[in-house]
């Protein structure tokens, strides 16, 4: 299995519209892609200017599909503005 981990930082006052936009990514994402297999949308207790994605797909090729898809084209440009930074790792599940 292929796990691609994203945090963001969101922009002071924009939260709560990333949170829902990012909640529905997560939804067309399990919806619409049948080798896309977890999507967790997470925040800090607290604190919902940090979120953090833990996703799992079969394999890379899975969620290079993903990236190209238009639910998170759409996704990817309504949400430029609100987010700060962007830290996007991938890892191999083991077990």
């Amino acid at each position: 299995m292929y796990v691609i981990t994203v945090e963001f930082a969101v922009r002071s006052g924009c939260e709560e519209d990333f949170i829902k936009r990012v909640k529905k990514q997560a939804e067309d994402s399990l919806n619409l892609e049948t080798a896309c297999r977890h999507f967790d949308v997470c925040v800090p207790e607290g604190n919902r200017s940090r979120v953090f994605l833990y996703e799992i797909y079969d394999d890379e090729a899975a969620f290079q599909f993903h990236l190209k898809s238009q639910h998170f084209l759409d996704f990817s440009e309504e949400t430029a503005d609100w987010i700060e930074t962007k830290n996007v790792q991938a890892w191999q599940r083991i077990s």
